[in-house]
Parts: C-alpha cells; sequence; structure tokens
C-alpha cells in the first residue's frame, strides 16, 4: 500500500486577531503553508466567547456566513514555541478588501495620518498577568511563592520555574523582551516588551499573551491576564507607551531646548488622549471584570489625570529624555485586544495634537463605572467613534452589550480560557 511521504517543512501556525482579542488560526502545510493563506468565515467577528452569532447586519445568517481571506504579513513570521513550528500573523480581507473590523488594519488605518505628516508610530507594551497552579481540588489558584515581593526573580517568586521557561521561550520566539519581575501581589508578574513600529509592537503583544498561557499549561499552570481575576488581589494593566520616530530616525517627542524636555506634540496628544478619556474606557478596558480593577486610588489610570513621572496618572510621562521621550497610558487592561488599544490611542492622540489641546488634570472626571457606562460614553464620541468606523462600532457594541448581559464581574471561569 502506497504512503505519502510526511513533508519534513515546518508547519505554519497562522494566527489573527478577532475583536474581543481572542487569537484565531489554522495550522497550514505543505503548499499551503508555503502560500501562507487560508479562509475563515466573517461571523468570527460577531461571535461571543459562548460562542452566541450576534444578528449584525453584513456579519452573520443575513449574508450566509461567508468567507473572509487571511493571508500572512510576511514580515510578521517568527519561529514558533512548539516544534517544528513557525508563526505568522495574517491580513484579513474580504471580496479583494481589507476587512473593515480587522484590529490588525484598523491599527494600521490609524498610523497612517502621522506617517502621512512624516511621523512613525512606535509602541512599547508592558504586560502584567497572574500565573496558578493547581490547588488540589480539580481547580486553580493563584501560585504560592516561598517569599513574595515586588519586583521580584529566581525561585523565591518562580518556584516552579515557569516563568523561566516563558522567558525562554520568548527568546527563542524573537521577542524583544526586556525585563521580566513579579509584581505587587503574590503570584503577579510583568513582562516588558521593547518599542517598535506600532503594527510589530501589537503583533509582540498580542503573540506574547498566547505564548505565556501556552507555556503555562505545559507545565500544568494556568495564566490570566484578566484585569481582576481576584477580588481581594492587585488588577492587572497593560500599560501602552507611546513615541514618534523621524524619517531620520530621531524621536519627534524629544525637545532639549523645551524647559520639561519635551516637544509641544507631548502636550498636544496628552490633551487628546484626557479629552476622550471616558469613550477611551471603553475599548482599554473591554470587559465587565475590567471595571473592578478601575477604581479609585489602584494606580490604573481612573482619573483623567497626567504628570511628570507619576504613577497615580491615567498618562504618565516618563522622566527619559532623547531616545526614551514616550507617553505612557496606564488605564488599559492586561486583558483588552493591543491592536484596539493602538488604534484608539493614537486617534486620540492626534485629535488632540490636531486641535492644539491643552491638557488638564480634573478628579470630577473618571472612567466609567462599569462597561455598560463606558459604551454610552463610546457611543456619544463621534469623533472616536468615526475614526474607529461603523462597522466596528457595530459589531463592537454588540459583542460587549452581550457581555455585559452575560457576565459577572467576578466570573473567573468564564474568562479564563481566553484571557
Amino acid at each position: 500500500m502506497h504512503r505519502a511521504a510526511i513533508d519534513p517543512r515546518p508547519r505554519l501556525r497562522l494566527l489573527w486577531s478577532d475583536l474581543l482579542g481572542v487569537e484565531r488560526g489554522k495550522y497550514l502545510y505543505g503548499r499551503r503553508a508555503e502560500a501562507g493563506h487560508t479562509n475563515f468565515a466573517v461571523t468570527t467577528f460577531v461571535t461571543t466567547l459562548d460562542k452566541t452569532i450576534l444578528p449584525v447586519a453584513g456579519f452573520a445568517h443575513d449574508v450566509g456566513l461567508p468567507d473572509l481571506q487571511a493571508r500572512i504579513d510576511p514580515s510578521s513570521v517568527r519561529p514558533g514555541w512548539e516544534k517544528d513550528t513557525v508563526v505568522g500573523v495574517s491580513d484579513l480581507s474580504r471580496d479583494g478588501a481589507p476587512l473593515a473590523v480587522c484590529p490588525r488594519q484598523m491599527l494600521r488605518q490609524a498610523c497612517a495620518p502621522w506617517i502621512d505628516a512624516g511621523l512613525y508610530p512606535q509602541l512599547a507594551f508592558e504586560l502584567e498577568f497572574y500565573l496558578m497552579a493547581p490547588d488540589g481540588r480539580g481547580g486553580y489558584g493563584p501560585l504560592t511563592a516561598p517569599a513574595p515581593h515586588v519586583y521580584g526573580t529566581g525561585p523565591a517568586v518562580d518556584p516552579d520555574g515557569v516563568i523561566d521557561d516563558m522567558a525562554a521561550a520568548a527568546a527563542a520566539s524573537g521577542f524583544p523582551l526586556e525585563g521580566f519581575a513579579s509584581e505587587f501581589d503574590d503570584a503577579q508578574f510583568e513582562l516588558n516588551l521593547g518599542h517598535r513600529d506600532a503594527l510589530a509592537a501589537a503583533d509582540d503583544a498580542f503573540l506574547l499573551r498566547l505564548l505565556v498561557r501556552e507555556v503555562a499549561l505545559r507545565r500544568g499552570h494556568r495564566a490570566t491576564f484578566l484585569g481582576k481575576p481576584f477580588a481581594e488581589r492587585a488588577g492587572t494593566g497593560m500599560h501602552v507607551n507611546l513615541s514618534f520616530r523621524t524619517a531620520s530616525g530621531e524621536n519627534a517627542l524629544d525637545d532639549p531646548h523645551a524647559k520639561d524636555g519635551l516637544s509641544p506634540k507631548v502636550h498636544h496628544a496628552t490633551g487628546g488622549l484626557l479629552a476622550h478619556h471616558e469613550a477611551l474606557a471603553a475599548v482599554f478596558a473591554p470587559n465587565v471584570n475590567a471595571y473592578g480593577r478601575l477604581r479609585p486610588h489602584q494606580m490604573n489610570g481612573y482619573w483623567a489625570n497626567w504628570g511628570y513621572d507619576d504613577r497615580t496618572a491615567a498618562v504618565r510621562i516618563p522622566p527619559e529624555r532623547g531616545a526614551g521621550t514616550r507617553i505612557e497610558h496606564r488605564t488599559p487592561d492586561g486583558a483588552a485586544n493591543p491592536y484596539l488599544i493602538g488604534a484608539a490611542l493614537l486617534h486620540a492622540a492626534r485629535f488632540g495634537v490636531e486641535r492644539e489641546l491643552v491638557p488638564s488634570s480634573s478628579s470630577d472626571r473618571t472612567v466609567p463605572e462599569s462597561l455598560a457606562d463606558a459604551l454610552e460614553a463610546f457611543a456619544a464620541d463621534t469623533w472616536l467613534c468615526h475614526a474607529l468606523g461603523p462597522d466596528f462600532v457595530r459589531a463592537f457594541t454588540a459583542l460587549k452589550r452581550a457581555e455585559c448581559e452575560r457576565s459577572e464581574p467576578t466570573d473567573l471561569a468564564f474568562y479564563l480560557p481566553f484571557f
């Protein structure tokens, strides 16, 4: 009996992000892997975490659940963290045109006006998460470490070596990992990615979250980026650093002649971020659980405020100048979609620059109290909704309103398989 020869080439794991920030994809082999493209159902973009297909016009049964096309971006290909596997991120299209609700495409569109002006957006993500271990009762609880402390390293905070495995896998897969340490609470960790052009940086954050969760699973643990997985412990964020490089490679936010060393663009962009603070919360904190983290006095971007090297502010201007000059936003939730964070951040910052807004801090303006309230603020922000596009607004708000009806803030079991 004839047996086909086994193809010795690595398989391709072709991935993309849905609106929820959940990774979707396929393993491709042989000629299909070489071609780097395949099809999926567009309905994925209006499918909830519990697999309910929402009746959003143009995406569901009304159009017959049609195909979208996924084609690899060659610049995104990297060694995988599974044996004989390479990983790549795809761009999505439908009927020959870019898919309007593809988060990666939305970030690309948000970059375009800046690039047209000669500025190339740079992002760097700081990802926090909790590591969980078996609790002996068939479930999982926060890892118990021998000597937990803030900024801890080694067996004192990582007794099972799972964090070491994550760092090694990240290095082998080419992630620009700059730091890894324990955070404020026992079993909480933060990893820091280096700054890159916005699209590549969001790819890094999207894929590294997946790597962390899968390495934890392989070791019999669990990892969660959920904003408030444990009511009695500190929340989990995804701080985002924004800067711009010029065509010659200089940092466009640095001005050594200014009193504070900052270009006027820093102040105007900060003004834009604060002006849209309430609406941005829907994208930065896009699940019910997130609003357990966004409370006063938690160093999490609750108020519409800013400051120099101030970790209590929503928008922090770190002390580095020169090549390190940047704007840090501290509101985003650990489980938020990094592509959508980047897109919304760039649009709001651009509004501030174009209108020459002046930033001011306010103790009267805060993020909304719940996801439902944040969706109302988002719908009322015509600038942000217009920039992100009507298809996104319809699909995203439908998904999130369904989640508000379904989920409880502490429903860790509901979110854990995904975040």
